[in-house]
């Protein structure tokens, strides 16, 4: 295994790690959640008070700033040294602060007939407690925006730790934000909390360590670096990257459906995007500063290879993920949700609509890395521009799906929509850098979809047969998974191909080691 493989498979393995213990505290969120609120308008004011606040987010490109700003920094680091690249870094955290600042203030004062604008069917007491749950979350955006930027300082200088840091903090705090103040008001102040201390601060203190890594702050919109930085994340801005507005499709016709729709796709949804965050959210973060680096010293050969094995590895253990929650679902829903006010109904249903997305998790963990291929080669531009493309054209299709089919037909669009935008991206990538190897991932395809039907019919057959023999949802979870985890493991070895079995020997090693 080459040292980039090692410092990707280290990198990925920390972030996936943290990206699980977050979303574990995100289900035990979730679950207190639905105990104290449920199903039904109030639920739906509190997934619907995100909705501005995360649009401005996405609009000032808080999720992609490390993706922004990774490359300009990486190359002024190797070529200019650190003091430029120190310069950068404070020109850019300076006016991202100064901008977030001043949008949000604005946002504050118009949230009235901003969310009366999207969210038409709320009756005004349902608009009046999202405006109120809308204005606490708000100003994290700020934290994010500027936090954003320094982890990606961070991981250049290969400091992961902090990024896994973050997101375990900000998933912890509105469970302790819940437990302090019942009701959706808690869950709101603890977001607000964890993205100050988790975001923003953990970032702060251990930049610390790394004195010189970013210089004194400055604003100054004008200036040269703070130019560049913006001239690559303007298409991540702009772009309607289909991985953002899925969510924005599904909470706009939802909220045209009957109450608690918002709510009921937004649970399944969670629960599908777990995977994806401890896969591909990582694997990609991990990825990026290698990819730049091989790129910058015009090492095709590695970068192809690395992009191909990396993207081969994500796949296969996306669609084993898609499997597990497709055959768990009821299980991991009962276990989670189905407590106080969250019904048997209520599970019935966001199972159902588990199901549907569960066959999109392979597409999502695949388009988080497949975009890094652009991201390390400066091209922003392009794959926004893709992206926003295929974003506006399915967009009739999420309209017919909720119109013909209601919750699940909206389902049914956002799997269709995910899996079409990742083969175009895959595409467009192989077209642009000669990789992925198409054929490879083909193999990896087929080799892992075998090993995950054998291992979801063992599963299957062996939940049927506790039925009602055992009521306790864990006990079902821990037996299936048990032989879900046992056959997935000797199918890896039998039919897997290489890279899987090589992610599986590097597990094992691991914990040989560590034992």
């Amino acid at each position: 295994m080459s040292d980039s493989r090692r410092g990707i498979l280290g990198a990925a393995g920390l972030l996936a790690g943290s990206v699980l213990l977050a979303r574990v505290l995100g289900f035990v969120r979730d679950a207190l959640f639905a105990t104290q609120v449920g199903v039904g308008s109030a639920g739906d004011a509190y997934f619907a008070a995100f909705m501005i606040p995360d649009m401005l987010g996405y609009f000032m490109a808080a999720g992609a700033a490390a993706i922004a700003v990774t490359p300009p920094y990486l190359r002024r680091l190797e070529r200019e040294g650190p003091e430029v690249a120190a310069q950068f870094a404070s020109t850019v955290v300076g006016n991202v602060g100064v901008f977030a600042v001043a949008a949000t203030i604005a946002l504050w004062f118009f949230a009235e007939p901003l969310l009366r604008l999207q969210f038409d069917q709320f009756d005004d007491a349902t608009i009046t407690q999202t405006v109120r749950l809308m204005r606490i979350v708000l100003p994290a955006q700020i934290f994010f925006l500027t936090g954003g930027i320094l982890r990606g300082v961070l991981m250049a200088h290969g400091r992961f730790g902090p990024q896994a840091a973050a997101s375990v903090v900000y998933s912890a705090m509105p469970i302790v934000g819940g437990l302090i103040l019942a009701g959706a008001e808690g869950f709101a102040w603890g977001t607000l909390v964890g993205a100050v201390i988790g975001q923003w601060a953990i970032p702060v203190l251990a930049l610390r360590r790394l004195p010189g890594a970013v210089g004194r702050i400055r604003i100054n919109p004008f200036d040269m670096d703070f130019r560049e930085y913006v001239w690559l994340a303007l298409p991540l801005m702009l772009g309607l990257g289909l991985a953002t507005v899925d969510e924005w499709y599904e909470k706009w016709f939802g909220g045209q459906l009957q109450a608690g729709a918002i709510a009921a796709i937004t649970y399944a949804r969670k629960l599908m995007m777990a995977p994806v965050a401890v896969v591909g959210q990582a694997v990609g973060a991990a990825l990026l500063p290698t990819l730049t680096m091989l790129f910058q010293r015009e090492d095709r050969d590695g970068f192809e290879q690395t992009l191909t094995t990396t993207l081969r590895a994500t796949l296969g253990l996306g669609i084993l993920a898609g499997g597990a929650l497709a055959v768990f679902r009821f299980s991991i829903i009962e276990l989670l949700y189905e407590h106080g006010r969250f019904s048997s109904a209520n599970t019935n249903e966001v199972a159902g609509l588990l199901l549907i997305l569960a066959i999109a998790v392979p597409g999502w963990v695949v388009q988080q890395v497949a975009v890094r291929g652009f991201y390390a080669r400066g091209e922003m531009w392009r794959a926004m521009t893709l992206s926003t493309i295929v974003a506006l054209s399915v967009f009739p299709l999420y309209a017919w799906g909720a119109r013909a089919e209601g919750l699940r037909g909206l389902a049914m669009a956002s799997a269709l929509a995910i899996s079409l935008n990742a083969g175009i991206t895959l595409g467009w990538l192989r077209v642009r850098t000669g990789a992925p190897n198409l054929l490879l991932l083909a193999e990896t395809l087929g080799r892992t979809a075998l090993v995950t039907s054998l291992a979801a019919g063992g599963a299957s057959c062996l939940l049927h047969w506790l039925g009602d023999r055992v009521e306790a949802p864990i006990v079902a979870l821990l037996l299936g998974g048990s032989l879900y985890a046992l056959a997935t493991i000797m199918g890896i070895a039998l039919l897997g191909d290489a890279p899987l079995r090589d992610a599986l020997a590097a597990v094992v090693r691991r914990l040989r080691a560590s034992r």
